[in-house]
C-alpha cells in the first residue's frame, strides 16, 4: 500500500494522499516528494473556480459528460471539505462566508492560505476524477497536540470506466444531482448531533486512494493511512450518481470511552 502527504505551509492544515493497489498483494516501497507551492497565489484559486464552472456547465439538465461529471464530483468534494472544516470548528467562524449552492447557504473559507492549499489539491483530485483511477478520499481530522485520529470523512468513489472524453454524455437530470448532494450535504451539518465533540484543537489531513497505474505527482510524498488508533465507530452517509461517478460517504469516529 502507497500512501503520500502533501504538505502545506502557513496556517492551512497538511493534507495527505493515499495510493492503495485494486488487488491484493505486498506493501511497496514508499516513495515521494514535498509539494513545492510558491508561486500560488489569489488569481490561481480563482482561475481554476472558473474553469470548474465551465466545466460544470457542460453537464447539461440531462446529459452528463465525463468532463461534467468530473466538475460536479471535484466542487462536491471542495464544498464537503469546507462544510467540514466549519461545522467541526477546525477554523473559526469568522474564516468562513456563506454562499448559495445546492439549494443551500454553504459555507466556505475566506483564509487565503487555505483556498490556496485546497485548490491545489482540487486541481490533482480533478485529473484522477478524469482519468477515473480516483478510488477514494479521505478527510481525516487530529488533534494538534496528541496528534491522535479522531474522524475519518470518507468518500468512496465509482467511475465508469466504459466512458471517455469523446462518449456521448449520460441521461441523468441535474435536479436530481442537485438534490442528492444536498442531502448528503445536510447531513454533514446534522454531523454536530451525533459527533462526540471535539474539546482539543485539530487540525486535517486529505488522504487519496487511486489505482496502481495512476501516475505519481512529483509532488507528494509518502504517509500513512491515519487509522483511528482504537473505539471506532461509523456513520454511513448519503451518496450520489453522477451517471459516470458515483460517491458514497461514510464517517468514522473516535467514540467516548463514558
Amino acid at each position: 500500500i502507497l500512501c503520500a502527504r502533501y504538505h502545506e505551509t502557513g496556517r492551512a492544515p497538511p493534507a495527505q494522499r493515499r495510493r492503495r493497489p485494486r488487488h491484493g498483494g505486498g506493501t511497496p516501497p514508499p516513495r515521494g516528494l514535498r509539494p513545492r507551492l510558491k508561486g500560488h497565489h489569489e488569481d490561481t484559486a480563482r482561475s481554476v473556480t472558473q474553469e470548474l464552472a465551465m466545466a460544470t456547465a457542460q453537464a447539461t439538465k440531462n446529459s452528463i459528460t465525463l468532463k461534467g461529471s468530473t466538475a460536479i464530483v471535484t466542487e462536491f468534494f471542495g464544498y464537503a471539505v469546507n462544510s467540514i472544516l466549519y461545522q467541526r470548528g477546525i477554523y473559526s467562524p469568522e474564516a468562513f462566508e456563506r454562499k448559495r449552492k445546492y439549494g443551500l447557504g454553504m459555507l466556505v473559507t475566506t483564509d487565503e492560505a487555505l483556498k490556496v492549499y485546497l485548490v491545489s489539491v482540487l486541481q490533482q483530485v480533478n485529473d484522477w476524477l478524469m482519468q477515473k483511477t480516483l478510488q477514494k478520499l479521505v478527510m481525516v481530522v487530529t488533534a494538534v497536540g496528541t496528534k491522535e485520529v479522531l474522524e475519518r470523512w470518507v468518500f468512496d468513489i465509482e467511475a465508469d470506466k466504459s466512458t471517455d472524453e469523446h462518449s456521448e454524455g449520460k441521461e441523468k437530470p441535474e435536479k436530481e444531482i442537485t438534490q442528492e448532494i444536498s442531502a448528503i450535504i445536510r447531513q454533514i451539518t446534522a454531523s454536530v448531533t451525533f459527533l462526540p465533540l471535539l474539546e482539543e484543537a485539530c487540525t486535517f489531513e486529505l488522504l487519496v486512494y487511486t489505482d496502481t497505474e495512476s501516475i505519481t505527482p512529483t509532488e507528494w510524498e509518502v504517509s500513512d493511512p491515519r487509522y483511528i488508533a482504537d473505539n471506532a465507530e461509523q456513520v454511513k452517509l448519503r451518496s450520489f450518481n453522477t451517471s459516470v461517478h458515483k460517491v458514497e460517504g461514510l464517517v468514522s469516529y473516535k467514540a467516548s470511552d463514558e
